[in-house]
């Protein structure tokens, strides 16, 4: 009797587990590179928490607002706690190293995917009508990509923003800024605005 109830348990553990009974809802899981993406997943486990929707870039506005196409339509991002110097605004003039801030981005993201991340406590849009959000670019060390809100700040392109309200991340970019003013990284460089 013993020995049937093994077997029965063992066949029913392979059926359990084969491939073709696998949780189809279960969101899919991003792997080396955004644009291949697999599903995997185990029976009654609770499903990852990873969102794996990558979205093409279209252009990059300047060093915090970019556009990517969403569903068919091209959706206007600006990057939650992220400001850079300005460069396209027509009411001031292209302030130091914003050139530098947007050729970064385009570096960074151009000819590439993203992955977006929107945050409820700064709500979904600003009152221009951007999508408010963290985006993650391609990284090979990263399936889940790099924050590019925060590299931007890390690296001395910009400089942490807090428009109304603590977001998800706030704590992260004021220590990267800091270190960025600490090594002298890009805008915190001695001397980078005296000739602009």
């Amino acid at each position: 009797m013993m020995k049937v109830l093994l077997g029965i348990l063992i066949i029913m553990g392979f059926v359990l587990t084969a491939p073709w009974v696998q949780d189809v809802d279960t969101p899919p899981i991003v792997t080396s590179s955004p644009q291949t993406i697999a599903t995997s997943s185990v029976r009654n486990e609770a499903p990852a928490k990873v969102a794996a929707d990558w979205y093409p870039v279209v252009r990059v506005i300047d060093g915090d607002t970019i556009v990517v196409l969403m569903n068919g339509k091209n959706v206007t991002v600006r990057l939650i706690g992220l400001d850079t110097p300005e460069i396209v605004d027509p009411r001031k003039p292209v302030q130091c190293f914003g050139k530098e801030a947007s050729e970064k981005m385009k570096r960074v993201i151009s000819g590439q995917s993203v992955r977006v991340e929107t945050d409820p406590s700064q709500g979904t849009y600003d009152k221009y009508g951007r999508l408010l959000a963290y985006i993650y670019a391609p990284a090979n060390v990263r399936p889940e990509g790099i924050l590019v809100n925060k590299y931007m700040i890390a690296e001395g392109y910009g400089h942490e923003y807090t428009y109304n309200l603590p977001y998800k991340y706030q704590a992260e970019f004021k220590a990267a800024q800091k270190q960025a003013r600490e090594q002298k990284k890009g805008l915190w460089a001695d001397r980078v605005c005296e000739n602009q």
